[in-house]
């Protein structure tokens, strides 16, 4: 169909057998003749509305705790699945005692952590969100209202990643209701800050494929400053870059990267440098914990797993694995795609891997694999883990013992861990076979590569490079579109 500026855009109901299933809770597909353009509810605005419908339905999820289950026994917040960080750190972080983060200590009221462990971004977050928080004569109340102001502040964070993820790809806007419709979207959203980066991190993604680098880099580096996580797009963009040739791009980014997270890091580092550099202090002693193959592997061995180590030569492993198959796949992969593999390399081979950071991964899902049936497979086991972690701390933390057991656990894990294993495979076959990918059918390059986009190989292993198939006719490559950007 097209839209209101006579822009092609593709209709999930006609290329996608589960969207169109259903759809027909709706009224069925859009048919041929049906008028679609001209109205005020834009395929972006429905987007929007549908993210927020399930964030306020997740938001109900955690009523049980809400009313008493984070803060009268700890066994309910477990057995309700509706556990969140954020009121038990309101109080065990010093925020209600109105302590300054990284320059304050804060021993005395979290148990043994000296200064707070987030990146500095996310700290400011938890802080505006203290100072927002009006005051109660109980402390309930307080962790009650705190938790409140957090998800207010966290629902423009999912409007944000929603808009974001909808005008990456021009002519796909539609996907992005794999985003707003993610179950596990609705389920973690407010277990912990991460909606901060993630948004960060989609808006940066925007701004690439846009052509625009210096925004795509400060919006990189804050990310960073907020989650470690999104760094790690440097990496895969720069083998892609290697095989375009797009230097100037690449280095611009970057250095908008480093620009911006210094921004954010070095006054916190030059005055509180023992607070600021707890979180990566922490990050390295962190033993192996929950989520992870490694915890499994500590499990049934009875024994402390070297995760450190390990972890680090499958993530270079995987690196290599990563860019042999930029520089030798037929075609040159999408940066959606080789950034989907990234952060989910990191995510599997981490020594955790928490519920909230699915998370991370939905938007690049959505970008890299657009197809209903694949990311509902992958959501599918990754609402198993969710439940699944809640009862097995319902198991071990309760006196009945209720819930699920140690090796009732292990399967969750591997059930969640095998999903995203699952969509990867997805994603690298798409790569491999581009003709599979159903971005690439209507004759699209690269939509969310920015300068990327229809730029000819400079550099391919094992064959002579070869510039991209032409664009559809009537159709003009992104690259072209943005004139000097590509060069």
């Amino acid at each position: 169909m097209r839209s209101v500026r006579g822009e092609r855009v593709v209709r999930p109901t006609e290329e996608d057998e589960v969207a169109a299933a259903g759809s027909e809770l709706i009224g069925g597909p859009v048919g041929r003749r049906a008028l679609v353009g001209g109205h005020p509810m834009t395929p972006v605005r429905i987007v929007v509305l549908c993210a927020l419908g399930l964030f306020a339905l997740g938001m109900v999820q955690k009523l049980p705790c809400y009313d008493g289950g984070w803060f009268f026994g700890a066994g309910a917040q477990y057995t309700h699945a509706c556990y969140s960080d954020i009121p038990h750190l309101y109080t065990g972080r010093g925020f209600a005692a109105g302590l300054t983060p990284y320059f304050d200590r804060i021993s005395e009221v979290s148990g043994g952590m000296e200064f707070l462990e987030y990146p500095v971004l996310t700290g400011l977050f938890m802080q505006v969100a203290a100072w927002l928080t009006p005051g109660f004569a109980e402390t309930v109340a307080e962790q009650q209202a705190y938790w409140l102001v957090n998800a207010g502040m966290l629902m423009a964070c999912a409007a944000i990643m929603v808009v974001c993820v909808a005008r990456t790809h021009r002519h796909r806007p539609w996907d992005a209701l794999l985003v707003a419709l993610a179950p596990a979207f609705a389920l973690t959203a407010t277990i912990n800050w991460d909606l901060l980066a993630v948004a960060l991190t989609a808006a940066a993604v925007l701004a690439w494929s846009r052509g625009r680098p210096v925004a795509f880099g400060v919006l990189l580096g804050l990310a960073t400053a907020a989650k470690l996580y999104p760094v790690l797009l440097l990496m895969p963009l720069f083998v892609l870059c290697l095989r375009a040739g797009r230097w100037r791009a690449y280095l611009t980014a970057v250095a908008g990267a480093v620009g911006a997270w210094l921004a954010v890091n070095l006054p916190v580092m030059l005055f509180a440098f023992d607070g600021w550099s707890k979180f990566y202090t922490f990050s390295q002693e962190r033993g192996v914990d929950f989520g992870s193959f490694w915890l499994i592997i500590s499990q049934r061995t009875d024994g402390q797993v070297e995760a450190n180590l390990f972890a680090i030569l499958l993530v270079l492993l995987g690196c290599t694995a990563i860019g042999a198959l930029v520089l030798c796949a037929p075609r040159r992969p999408r940066f959606a795609q080789v950034a989907f593999l990234m952060v989910a390399l990191f995510i599997l081979t981490n020594k955790v891997y928490s519920p909230q950071y699915v998370l991370w991964l939905i938007p690049l899902a959505a970008l890299a694999r657009p197809r209903w049936r694949d990311v509902l497979i992958w959501q599918a086991c990754e609402v198993v883990y969710f439940f699944g972690i809640w009862l097995y701390l319902a198991y071990t933390t309760g006196e009945e013992q209720q819930g699920l057991p140690t090796e009732g656990y292990q399967v969750a894990i591997a059930v969640h861990l095998l999903g995203t294993l699952y969509l990867c495979a997805v994603v690298v076959r798409d790569a491999l076979y581009p003709e599979r990918d159903p971005v690439r059918r209507d004759g699209s390059d690269d939509p969310s590569g920015g300068v990327l986009d229809g730029a000819p190989d400079r550099l391919v292993l094992g064959r002579p490079p070869a510039a991209p198939s032409e664009p559809p006719a009537g159709e003009t490559r992104h690259a072209v579109r943005w004139g000097t950007t590509s060069r």
